[in-house]
């Protein structure tokens, strides 16, 4: 079975006899490639079957989170969703597209822009207000003006882009993360909760999940 979450800047594929996931550019993937199940916003055009990417993302945390009550949020390269789970039942969900327009995508190129590395970079005291990934590098070219290094401009973004994220998750003492910005330290440590990342391939385990269903 060939499993596929088609996302904005990268394509996740797993072909379940093998024992991991492949992660690829968007860009590379062949325009002609069907696989049998997918999700992301391009799935559709991929796939002989589509799930919706909050359900991949519900049953992925059901698989790999031991736990009744929680929140998972997934932020990806131009989107964040969340599923809160109470009592093992979902509770909450949401899905933010524009006011997280390209977040991670935005992050990924500041990175690559300015030379930064947010492995070695701290989190500030401070952030900027930032609702929007692709609006709010107008605070970064404000504050490098302004007298401000590149870094700490950009760390101020990544932190304001994390507590938005956060807030739209509804503000939970834990979360659980998604997504490409799970291997992103500035991010996960500008939480200002606990953080359980969960890494790339969540919607996969998903679907992964509702073909072992449906096969016994």
């Amino acid at each position: 079975m060939l499993l596929a979450d088609f996302g904005t800047s990268y394509c996740k594929l797993w072909d379940t006899t093998t024992t991991a996931p492949l992660l690829i550019p968007t860009k590379e993937i062949d325009q002609d490639l069907q696989v049998d199940l997918a999700t992301g916003h391009n799935g559709k055009r991929h796939a002989s079957r589509y799930v919706n990417e909050l359900t991949a993302l519900a049953r992925g945390g059901n698989a790999l989170i031991d736990a009744d009550n929680y929140t998972l949020l997934d932020c990806g390269s131009r989107d964040i969703k969340f599923i809160r789970y109470d009592q093992g039942k979902i509770k909450n969900m949401g899905w933010n597209v524009e006011c997280g327009a390209s977040m991670g995508f935005t992050i990924e190129l500041l990175a690559r822009y300015y030379n930064l590395d947010f492995a070695t970079m701290q989190v500030p005291e401070s952030s900027f207000s930032v609702t929007c990934g692709v609006l709010g590098m107008s605070h970064i070219f404000d504050a490098v003006v302004s007298g401000a290094s590149e870094a700490e401009a950009v760390a101020k973004f990544v932190k304001g882009i994390a507590l938005n994220a956060y807030n739209f998750a509804g503000s939970p003492d834990l979360i659980y993360l998604s997504g490409g910005l799970c291997h992103n330290p500035l991010f996960v440590a500008s939480f200002p909760c606990e953080v359980v990342s969960l890494g790339r391939f969540v919607l996969l385990q998903g679907l992964k999940t509702i073909c072992d269903e449906q096969t016994y």
